[in-house]
């Protein structure tokens, strides 16, 4: 079962992306490396609470 996700930039903490993971698969938090718009360049970015 797949659930939903939302990706928070680890510099400005804005919440940019959203997308799904498996949860029975994918134990711990998921870790994406993505361009920010506020920030304007690629920065981590990791799976909210």
């Amino acid at each position: 079962m797949r659930e939903k996700v939302i990706l928070i930039c680890e510099e400005c903490l804005s919440r940019n992306y959203t997308t799904t993971k498996n949860k029975q698969t994918n134990k711990d938090r998921l870790e994406v490396k993505k361009f920010c718009v506020k920030c304007n360049k690629h920065t981590m970015h990791k799976e909210s609470k």
